[in-house]
C-alpha cells in the first residue's frame, strides 16, 4: 500500500475519467440536492461498473475534505477488483480446489480487513462482496487486514445472489455459517469446492440468499454470550476449512 489515506477526487469529469482509466473506486458520495450537468450519465455509468455510490446530505457532504462542494467525491480504491468468472475457472485449471467466501452485508471495514487476514492466512481462494451494502475497500481496510486485501483476490459482484448461482453452477457447495444452524462446523464437508457465506453481525444471512444455501453450520461454544465477532468466526471457520483439506491430502 501506497499510503493509509485514501486517494480522493472531485467532480463529475474527473470520476468519469478515473472510471474510463481503469482506476478501481471504491465509492462515491453524491450531494442530495446537486443537479449538476451530466449527472445521469454519471450515475448510469457508476450502475453499469458496478461501482458503489450513496447520495448524501449538503451538511455531511461539506464536512467532506478538500473540495467536496463539486457535489461528487469519489475514493480510489487501494485494491484491484477481479471477475469471478474469470478467476473461479482459472482455480479449476491450476488444479486447486475452490474455497470463496461471500461477505453477506458485512460493512465494518475493520471486520472485512480481519476476514481478509484470515482467508490469506489459512488458504481461502478469494473474497465475494456486494457492490452495494458491503463496506469499502478503503486503506482502513487495507491496514487492518495487515495487507492481505493486496494478495486475496476480491470479487466485487453486482448481485450476490447470481454470483452465488454461477459458483454453484460451476461445482461449488454453498454453505452459511449461522447461529442457528444444527450442523457443527467439524461436521460439515469442505474438502470439495466450497462457498461459504458470512452474514452480517444481527442482521445475519440475508432471506434470499440463504435460500441458495445447501447447508449451514454453525460454531460450538462452552461459553454463555452466545455469539463472536463475524471475522472471530470466519477464522475458526477457515482453519477448519485448511485442517480437513490438508489432512486429506
Amino acid at each position: 500500500m501506497k499510503s493509509e489515506k485514501d486517494e480522493i477526487i472531485y467532480g463529475i469529469h474527473a470520476v468519469e475519467e478515473a472510471v474510463a482509466a481503469g482506476r478501481e473506486i471504491s465509492k462515491v458520495l453524491i450531494q442530495q440536492e446537486y443537479r449538476g450537468e451530466g449527472l445521469t450519465g454519471l450515475v448510469k455509468l457508476l450502475r453499469k461498473e458496478a461501482i458503489p455510490y450513496q447520495h448524501l446530505p449538503k451538511e455531511r457532504m461539506k464536512r467532506m475534505p478538500g473540495r467536496a462542494q463539486q457535489g461528487v467525491v469519489a475514493f480510489i480504491s487501494p485494491i484491484e477488483f477481479h471477475d469471478l468468472q474469470q478467476l473461479l475457472p482459472a482455480l479449476f485449471e491450476q488444479g486447486k480446489m475452490p474455497l470463496i467466501a461471500v461477505l453477506d452485508g458485512i460493512t465494518d471495514v475493520r471486520n472485512i480487513g480481519a476476514i481478509a487476514r484470515s482467508a490469506e492466512c489459512f488458504g481461502v481462494h478469494a473474497l465475494v462482496v456486494a457492490a452495494k451494502g458491503t463496506g469499502a475497500i478503503n486503506a482502513d481496510a487495507v491496514k487492518s487486514s495487515a495487507g492481505a486485501l493486496l494478495k486475496v483476490p476480491v470479487c466485487r459482484e453486482k448481485n450476490l445472489s447470481n454470483a452465488i448461482h454461477f459458483m454453484k453452477q460451476s461445482g461449488l457447495m454453498a454453505i452459511g455459517a449461522g447461529e442457528d444452524a444444527k450442523k457443527p462446523l467439524q461436521e460439515a464437508e469442505l474438502t470439495h469446492p466450497v462457498v461459504l457465506v458470512l452474514g452480517a453481525e444481527g442482521k445475519g444471512i440475508g432471506k434470499e440468499i440463504a435460500g441458495l444455501l445447501e447447508d449451514s453450520i454453525k460454531i460450538s461454544m462452552a461459553g454463555t454470550i452466545g455469539s463472536l465477532n463475524v471475522s472471530v468466526a470466519a477464522g475458526i471457520i477457515f482453519h477448519e476449512a485448511m485442517h480437513q483439506r490438508l489432512k486429506a491430502e
